[in-house]
């Protein structure tokens, strides 16, 4: 966990030092490569991790790394000592009395801890080192999840606590929650809860494993994990520990009947069959058969043998699927009349009446508690956000009917006139605070802008889009629709909005709030012109979509732009053609067409070959900016960060920027709309001086093609595509160099994408990621 947070640290551009213990048998006059062995395979061992820890190569370099014996001297240049160490208390206050020998007055010293007492470890410690220390606990992988508790002690300055929520929110790219010093803090109190009443549950009701994490995924808006896989990867004893952790400390617990372990974990705990690290747990990967792929085996919780998994099937989530919108899928599946309905009335209920009495146990407010779970746990809707989905007044009503006792406090609160605990005026989230029982504004309001929240500034919308009315003279577009893919209704949104923009604003936002920015253009009807050889429409369609690009660069306002996650194909281009970009460091961005036998068909090859010869000495023409670009392509690369985004050249150095914290990013792309209008924003020019190489690069880029056919590494469709785009790229068979215009490569661009569609290998490979969501290698 250590070396995950200081490549965190790292890729945000902070220069580290990572220590650790030396090994017992190591002699104390061994060489620093011996003595560092522990922390060195830890740092190894975490930047071979998949996914990366870091956002890019680079920034394992701004790690050093040391020993507590030889470096500990060090540690008086630092500004923040995080201690990462095995969680006993005996051994952290040992590191703490070391700590103390060589750390500078006024440094920050914060212990990663999840389950001992924040106030117990600095016992016995200056008043300085109290002052200055806190509790910050990661969750692992501290890149990827969000969330940050931030526990101080009585002891703790103010100063240091606003330093370390701040900090971790814009520097770290963190939901920085401030928790009270109780027994797992609040995301693991919840969490842990929330999967030991699902073990109850499903006692119950007599549900199996995979029935369970069909019933606690995605479906609800929850990880792909689930509950009985996130148990896996977590460690089945690390679970244990916590719940036992919680029933053990919390006497007062109205609930800790829950916390106590079933028969069958103590048995899966005592075989030592803990999850991923020992290789199985509640999931077990069998050996490979004969060519085939592993297979991977289910634990029967009544025998305790592994078994072949069996796909759960209820007429609830087979009725909820099709629906796009998360919140209107939960209304339908906890109304289920089936064992899923029963399932979700059950869990909620336990769960709305253990958040209640929460309060203000572990928080004195209601927004952290969803804040943690949705940063910690990935919970797209927040548990109080979910009670107010279910009706706050009909859901307690039937709570209690069906005898679970929800917190006094809730009570009042109805019985005042209260009917939700969250509510939106004025584009501005509100919360229902218990100590003066009125609403008041979630902090931080301004900085994390949400288009959802601006529905009565809706200026326009069609089945697909909505445009409102964000503030400032500024416009938000977004659009929902499967993986956010772009459509006709898309584009035709895009068009109006940019107009209705031009008209009566200073400039466009476009972005959206769901888990991806785009998966990209709509394959579903680019294969139904193309099985049907509608040629004609499928050439308007590529048409419509090129000139919404080039209307989203070549408006009269700026467009700016404000990625996150998946960003890909079409999602990638409209990206290309903005003014400017706000990306989340969490984009995943890339033209990927070539990975379904197409070529990028919405101006992303022309951008390429546009930046590519901005990047050309008039002198000296080379080749190689050209061929990196064109690789970039032909191997559908996707970059694993924004900053990996400037690598590519998809982001422009100096120009875009990265946002680290993903909530933010929509008002910093208002803020930078504003900044560019009263720049004096002017409508850019249409290229006409495009140098393209012609043969000279053409011929270079035909014979890497065949060599990589030649050794097995591309299959002769892919040659194929990669034959036409080189040729896009080149500018045609020219003779030799020449200056062309935008839309002399926009039109090779679309012929190329629409000869590709009349491709048998190109349709299969749709075919595939329509039915699998993979393409096919053919």
């Amino acid at each position: 966990m250590g070396s995950r947070i200081a490549c965190h640290f790292a890729g945000t551009g902070i220069q580290v030092l990572l220590l650790d213990i030396v090994g017992k048998d190591v002699p104390p006059d061994a060489k620093p490569a011996l003595k560092n062995k522990i922390v060195n395979d830890a740092l190894a061992a975490a930047l071979k991790s998949n996914p990366s820890p870091v956002f890019t190569k680079e920034a394992v370099k701004k790690i050093s790394t040391g020993n507590f014996d030889d470096n500990m001297p060090e540690i008086a240049t630092a500004d923040w000592i995080i201690e990462v160490v095995v969680e006993r208390l005996d051994i952290k206050k040992l590191v703490y009395e070391k700590v103390e020998q060589f750390r500078k007055q006024g440094t920050l010293i914060t212990s990663n801890t999840s389950g001992i007492p924040i106030h117990m470890l600095s016992e016995g410690r200056s008043a300085d080192f109290k002052k200055h220390f806190c509790g910050t606990h990661f969750f692992n992988p501290p890149r990827y999840l969000r969330l940050l508790e931030i526990i101080p002690t009585p002891d703790t300055d103010q100063d240091v606590v606003d330093f370390l929520m701040h900090y971790g929110d814009l520097f770290l790219g963190k939901t920085t929650v401030l928790c009270k010093d109780t027994p797992a803090f609040i995301a693991n109190r919840i969490g842990v809860f929330s999967i030991m009443s699902i073990f109850h549950i499903m006692d119950q009701l007599g549900l199996s494993i995979d029935q369970i994490d069909a019933l606690t995924g995605p479906i609800i808006g929850r990880p792909k994990s689930a509950t009985f896989r996130t148990a896996d990867v977590v460690g089945i004893d690390t679970l244990v520990k916590v719940a036992k952790g919680v029933a053990d400390n919390c006497p007062a617990d109205e609930a800790k009947d829950i916390f106590t372990i079933p028969e069958w974990l103590d048995k899966i705990v005592a075989n030592n069959w803990l999850g991923d690290k020992t290789k199985q747990g509640f999931f077990k990967k069998m050996p490979a058969a004969p060519g085939g792929g592993k297979d991977i085996r289910v634990l029967n919780l009544k025998t305790l043998e592994y078994e072949e998994r069996v796909k759960a099937k209820f007429a609830g989530i087979d009725a909820a699927k099709p629906i796009e919108d998360l919140k209107q899928r939960i209304k339908l599946l906890s109304a289920s009349p089936d064992k899923a309905g029963e399932f979700y009335k059950k869990f909620h209920y336990s769960l709305f009446s253990y958040i209640s009495f929460r309060i203000p146990e572990i928080s004195d407010d209601i927004y952290r508690v969803d804040d943690a779970m949705k940063a910690g746990f990935g919970w797209e809707i927040g548990a109080f956000e979910t009670w107010d989905l279910l009706g706050l007044v009909k859901t307690t009503e039937g709570m209690k009917a069906a005898g679970y006792k929800v917190a006094a406090w809730v009570e009042e609160m109805i019985a005042a006139g209260f009917t939700s605990f969250f509510k939106v005026e004025n584009g501005k989230s509100l919360y229902y605070d218990t100590a003066s029982k009125s609403y008041k504004p979630v902090p931080g309001g301004d900085s994390f802008l949400v288009l959802n929240n601006y529905a009565d500034k809706l200026i326009w919308k069609n089945s697909a889009c909505k445009l409102y009315d964000i503030g400032n003279g500024v416009a938000g577009f977004e659009w929902s629709s499967k993986m956010n893919s772009i459509g006709g209704e898309v584009l035709e949104g895009l068009n109006k909005a940019i107009g209705i923009a031009e008209d009566k604003f200073k400039g466009l936002v476009i972005a959206n709030d769901g888990p991806n920015f785009s998966a990209g253009a709509n394959v579903g009807m680019i294969f139904m012109y193309a099985i049907e050889q509608e040629y004609e429409e499928l050439d308007m369609a590529i048409r419509m979509f090129q000139n919404s690009m080039m209307r989203v660069r070549y408006s009269s306002i700026p467009v700016v732009i404000a990625p996150h996650g998946l960003s890909l194909g079409g999602g990638c281009e409209m990206n290309l053609h903005a003014d400017k970009i706000c990306a989340a460091a969490e984009t995943y961005i890339g033209l990927v067409e070539l990975g379904v036998g197409l070529i990028p068909g919405g101006g992303g090859t022309k951008e390429f070959v546009l930046r590519a010869s901005d990047e050309l000495h008039p002198d000296e023409p080379d080749t190689n900016t050209l061929k990196e670009r064109f690789l970039a392509i032909a191997t559908a690369k996707v970059a694993t960060s924004a900053q990996e985004g400037f690598d590519m050249g998809i982001l422009r150095k100096g120009h875009d920027e990265v946002i680290m914290n993903m909530g933010r990013r929509i008002a910093e792309a208002k803020k930078s709309v504003i900044e560019i209008y009263d720049a004096g924003y002017t409508m850019p020019q249409q290229h006409k001086d495009i140098r393209v190489m012609g043969r000279l690069a053409l011929g270079a880029l035909l014979a890497g093609i065949n060599s990589m056919v030649r050794g097995g590494y591309a299959t002769e469709h892919d040659a194929k595509v990669a034959r036409k785009l080189a040729y896009v790229m080149c500018g045609g068979d020219l003779s030799e160099p020449a200056l062309v215009s935008e839309q002399y490569l926009l039109d090779l661009e679309r012929e190329a994408f629409l000869s590709l569609c009349g491709e048998k290998k190109t349709l299969e490979r749709i075919q595939s990621v329509l039915k699998s969501g993979r393409p096919i290698r053919n």
